[in-house]
């Protein structure tokens, strides 16, 4: 197998272990779509030791993830690992966590749903009924999100 080569950044964010296929998904939820002018580098179904497979790598230069998009980053990519880059080094590596209550992030599919209310200042809340397969229950009217289309729902800005 040839060895994988993909330039380096010198200051940015690497997400790695991305499961294939999500590459693009991840640029989608940061709202990055390659007009911003910074060096942007993705890798798709790329062979990974680690996850004895394929995978996906998203590498941005000067940009470094909110803890909110982290959160929403576990969502969609549940085996990622964050790698902070600074001078051309790692200063920070982290995998993401799914929490076990998601606030916040996702706008809820049922449209009567409270929390989804102009009148009512409720942040959605869901509740994680699994993480493998992901299935997430809103916390006020009990709609469920199943993890195909998670990624359909998250609302960050």
């Amino acid at each position: 197998m040839k060895e994988l080569k993909v330039s380096k950044i010198n200051n940015g964010t690497v997400i790695d272990h991305l499961p294939p296929g999500r590459a693009l998904k991840v640029l989608r939820l940061l709202g990055i779509d390659g007009s911003e002018g910074f060096m942007v580098l993705i890798a798709m179904n790329v062979y990974s030791k680690k996850l004895g497979g394929r995978k996906d790598i998203v590498k941005i230069e000067n940009v470094y993830l909110s803890d909110e998009q982290t959160k929403a980053l576990a969502l969609i990519a549940p085996t990622a690992t964050i790698n902070i880059i600074r001078n051309g080094e790692v200063v920070e590596k982290r995998g993401v966590t799914l929490p076990d209550v998601v606030e916040g992030i996702l706008t809820c599919p049922n449209s009567s749903c409270i929390s989804r209310s102009k009148r009512e200042p409720i942040k959605s809340k869901f509740l994680v009924v699994s993480k493998r397969p992901l299935k997430l229950k809103c916390h006020y009217c009990g709609e469920i999100i199943e993890e195909k289309e998670v990624s359909n729902y998250i609302n960050l800005r």
